[in-house]
């Protein structure tokens, strides 16, 4: 992604495509509180213990220490079955700050576990402790944990599988195993001071050194001959394989050499099963396809490789590779090769997105409240070196950074969910545009009539949604610098991917899909195209989107909700305990049942009177 190689972030500014959605805020009132009162209560209650730590690592023939969970790259696998309650102690043993984003997890009425760092929680500090809390309320399927703050998620991340309840089968013919590989990128030198060099040159980060599949490069690369994760498949039977994308920088072309894949799940959601030979699958993104052992017995190569939709950007060209062997395969045999796409082919891109239907799209907005256009891309900042006569590393001697609508942002000294809690003044501003400044020809460039900027303004600023209001978000590519492929993903909410195409969004000619459009949390924006997506403005709290290279944090902003005042007057100074929060928020939902403004789960824990 041309963002993600060119991208920099100056000392004062955060280089984040960001906006916060604010509903009703429930944060405890000390940046380092992680004991929350838990409600909703899940069926069943799921512990797992994290450790941040510092872990030695030899790929490619190279050693050296990365920052893991628990010692493991990728990290452990969370399991739960749907409406499990998860509970996750984490705590950090190095020296660098930290904070995990569950991805894909909707937080409902938890959004101070939702991690994501100066937005919903300050990070947690060295030898500190954070514990995570949610329900995985009507949830299952196949999600991701990472690292949300600098560039620790480049090996601080791992899998999420989430099973229906005991009795509910899969919509699809159940799998003989299960298996979960998560592509990754991988870097020689530190990822912390790469990042830090990057920030400080305004140039782009260095390509990554290899992709992993499951910390594995496979035997394209130096020293790896040995180095290969491997499936064992018996003959004749179907597997299901979870796909996860964990990487900073690159979406991933993936394929199984002789194999046909059925696409069955995406971001957590079933999805009406369709077969393809190769898929595409943007960092934050989850796929699940099934898999039919029935070729001739041997060992097949599973490769994963990059789609580089920008032009003249730099990337790595050698994929990584991985083994569907079949039991009874000779061991003296070559392995079959797989055939990736083209690292431009987009019209693979296009036919993977083409065949996304949800199974179920009963809760799609058809009548909408709030219309949202947002344009994303890349800007070119002056250059903050201190000697006035050396350049930085962007376009024209100055420093890359990203935006929204033109607005770059920038972290704040309090994490905003407490700054709204707590009134704290002075933190963010809520007038962040809900259309561009100026319309113009957004992809090919702006008419010789109209001055556009390369240089965006920055600030925290968020945009204000009421609660309960069905939203449309429409996403539009720009080539300020360059058109690219942007992967965006919305904190707190899946939303209905109801159309996309190239060139600009006309209303009046976009095709929009409502009968059964897919339900994502994570999308890419086609190349020099727009997306739009459909949510509703349901879930208490404070919510993100934001673009998926590694940015911190890369959030697009908060929405306030219809219960500002009323949060207010019942919080006229700063809450002790959490509980006190909790016994708000719960007040506050039952005294308003019977407005049907929110989800019928949450009047369980209403008293009956």
């Amino acid at each position: 992604m041309l963002s993600s190689r060119l991208m920099a972030i100056s000392s004062s500014t955060l280089l984040a495509l960001v906006i916060v959605f604010v509903f009703l805020s429930y944060q405890a009132s000390h940046c380092d509180a992680h004991k929350q009162k838990h409600w909703p209560v899940g069926r069943s209650t799921r512990f797992y213990d994290f450790k941040v730590q510092k872990t030695k690592v030899t790929k490619l023939c190279k050693s050296k220490e990365i920052i893991t969970i628990n010692g493991m790259f990728p990290g452990p696998t969370v399991y739960a079955e749907e409406d499990d309650r998860v509970i996750i102690k984490v705590t950090n043993e190095t020296p660098h700050n930290a904070t995990i984003h569950w991805h894909g997890v909707r937080q409902r009425l938890t959004c101070w576990s939702d991690g994501p760092s100066y937005i919903t929680q300050c990070p947690i500090q060295p030898g500190q402790t954070y514990t995570y809390e949610f329900t995985l309320v009507e949830q299952k399927g196949t999600m991701l944990w990472h690292a949300h703050i600098s560039w620790l998620r480049a090996t601080v991340h791992g899998a999420i599988v989430v099973y229906p309840k005991k009795g509910v089968p899969y919509p699809f013919k159940h799998p003989y195993e299960e298996h979960t590989l998560i592509f990754a990128e991988y870097w020689f030198k530190n990822s912390l001071k790469i990042e830090k060099n990057v920030l400080a040159s305004g140039g782009g980060p260095p390509v990554a050194d290899a992709y992993l599949i499951n910390g594995h490069p496979g035997p394209k690369y130096n020293c790896s001959a040995t180095d290969v994760y491997k499936i064992d498949i018996v003959p004749g039977k179907t597997y299901l394989l979870r796909l996860i994308n964990a990487g900073l920088n690159t979406e991933l072309f993936f394929t199984i050499a002789g194999h046909e894949m059925t696409v069955v799940e995406a971001d957590g959601e079933y999805v009406k099963p369709f077969n393809l030979n190769r898929l595409m699958i943007t960092p934050g993104q989850t796929i699940n396809v099934l898999v039919a052992a029935d070729r001739p017995i041997g060992t097949y190569d599973m490769a994963a490789g990059a789609y580089m939709s920008a032009k003249n950007v730099p990337f790595q060209n050698v994929s990584a590779v991985a083994r569907f062997q079949y039991t009874g395969a000779s061991l003296a045999s070559a392995s079959q090769p797989a055939q990736l796409p083209s690292f431009n082919d987009n019209l693979a891109v296009k036919s993977h997105m083409d065949g996304l239907r949800s199974l179920n799209a009963t809760n799609l907005p058809l009548d909408i409240d709030t219309n949202l256009f947002f344009t994303i891309g890349l800007n070119v900042e002056p250059c903050h070196a201190p000697n006035p006569n050396r350049s930085c590393q962007g376009p024209g001697g100055g420093v890359f950074s990203a935006s929204m609508n033109n607005i770059s942002f920038v972290k704040p000294a309090v994490a905003l969910l407490q700054a709204y809690h707590d009134d704290i003044e002075g933190q963010y501003r809520t007038d962040f545009p809900r259309r561009p400044r100026k319309a113009y020809d957004y992809v090919n460039g702006a008419p010789n009539n109209v001055t556009v900027d390369t240089a965006s303004l920055s600030g925290t600023r968020v945009t204000l949604l009421d609660y309960g209001a069905n939203v449309q978000l429409v996403l539009q590519d720009t080539g300020t610098v360059g058109v690219e492929n942007h992967p965006i993903h919305l904190h707190g909410f899946s939303f209905y991917l109801v159309g996309y195409g190239s060139g600009n969004y006309h209303a009046s000619r976009a095709k929009l899909n409502l009968v059964d459009p897919p339900y994502m949390n994570t999308i890419g924006v086609p190349v020099g195209g727009w997306a739009a997506i459909r949510f509703t403005a349901d879930n208490p709290g404070m919510c993100l989107v934001h673009a998926l290279p590694p940015r911190d944090p890369h959030e697009l902003g908060p929405i306030d909700g219809l219960y500002r005042e009323e949060r207010r007057g019942a919080t006229t100074d700063s809450p002790s305990s959490t509980s006190r929060l909790a016994d708000m928020l719960k007040k506050l939902i039952c005294s308003h049942r019977n407005l049907q403004v929110f989800p019928l789960f949450l009047f369980q824990y209403c008293d009956v009177s």
